[in-house]
């Protein structure tokens, strides 16, 4: 089952997130939120196998930090 961790603001961050992530061996989907007239503008859902989600969710927290 995948897991919602982090919703970003737009696709350009939620792409950032998932390399972050995917660099460090994690599977990660991004799912767009709401209308799909908002393109690139739309916020996006990072997901990750419930497994790893408290292993990404720290690697989120990480990198927000610095």
């Amino acid at each position: 089952m995948w897991t919602v961790v982090y919703i970003a603001p737009n696709k350009g961050i939620a792409e950032k997130y998932k390399k972050i992530l995917t660099d460090e061996g994690l599977l990660v989907q991004l799912r767009t939120i709401g209308s799909s007239h908002l393109g690139d503008h739309a916020s996006v859902e990072i997901l990750v196998p419930e497994s790893e989600a408290e292993e990404a969710h720290e690697i989120i927290t990480t990198v927000m930090g610095s």
